[in-house]
């Protein structure tokens, strides 16, 4: 499975932003989709995951009320819906898909999922 994300950039505090990440190479409604950050300097962390149906959501207490994912699995795409957006907010985010995760396992085992794509830059402006 190939993830590419994109939608990233440079925003004000309180803007909004939504990323895209397109999958292909395999069905994509298998898998449990997450999306991930990593400040400079810091590791990486789990910030928002989808279940194979899109019926269970879980995300980080740092962006919950602020953050949507959501996917479209006719267009092979999830998203992610920054509302609200912060500095601290600042990171390269990632998308990643695993085949047999719940998203409560994507919270858990990040390292466990099974592709990756590569990161798209949001820096939000004080």
């Amino acid at each position: 499975v190939q993830l590419q994300a994109s939608g990233g950039g440079l925003v004000q505090a309180g803007g909004s932003l939504r990323l895209s990440c397109v999958a292909s190479g395999d069905t994509f409604s298998d898998y449990a989709l997450g999306w991930f950050r990593q400040a400079s300097g810091k590791e990486r962390e789990f910030v928002a995951a989808i279940s194979r149906a899109g019926g269970s959501t879980k995300y980080a207490d740092s962006v919950k009320g602020r953050f949507t994912i959501s996917r479209d699995d006719a267009r092979n795409t999830v998203y992610l819906q920054m509302n609200s957006l912060k500095p601290e907010d600042t990171a390269e985010y990632y998308c990643a898909a695993a085949k047999t995760y719940t998203a409560t396992m994507c919270v858990r085992h990040a390292g466990g999922m099974n592709y990756w794509g590569k990161g798209t830059l949001v820096t939000v402006s004080s």
